[in-house]
């Protein structure tokens, strides 16, 4: 029953918090937009290398039937560079993802301490 009588003088805090907990939320959805973007265009230069080298493998194979010494040559080269193109996409892709923070990660923390304070006051006045 003291819980009712103390939830006047806990609004104003609460409202607080809660504000507090959009502002974070915010924060974070913003941290993990930027966070997001250079992972999507890393995989699309990844997915375009690929693509690229799998079309020059697909040229390598006419080049092979074909009657000309130095197409073959070429076209390897090009294929090897795509997939190098590829390959240092796919390893920032990866660095990128293990540095990432997890997805709202200060609401989490901030709510972890908000709820031990929250349990023990709520203990205080109950008992």
């Amino acid at each position: 029953m003291r819980v009712l009588w103390l939830l006047p003088k806990a609004a104003p805090a609460l409202l607080r918090h809660i504000a507090a907990y959009i502002e974070l939320a915010a924060f974070d959805l913003e941290q993990s937009r930027r966070d997001i973007a250079p992972r999507v265009i890393a995989s699309v230069v990844a997915g375009l290398g690929l693509f690229f080298a799998l079309l020059m493998g697909c040229a390598a194979v006419v080049a092979v039937t074909w009657d000309t010494p130095h197409r073959l040559a070429a076209i390897v080269w090009m294929g090897c560079g795509f997939l190098a193109i590829a390959a240092i996409a796919v390893i920032y892709r990866a660095r990128a993802s293990r540095e990432q923070a997890p997805f709202l990660a200060s609401v989490r923390r901030e709510w972890q301490e908000d709820r031990v304070i929250l349990e023990r006051l709520l203990s205080e006045h109950d008992g």
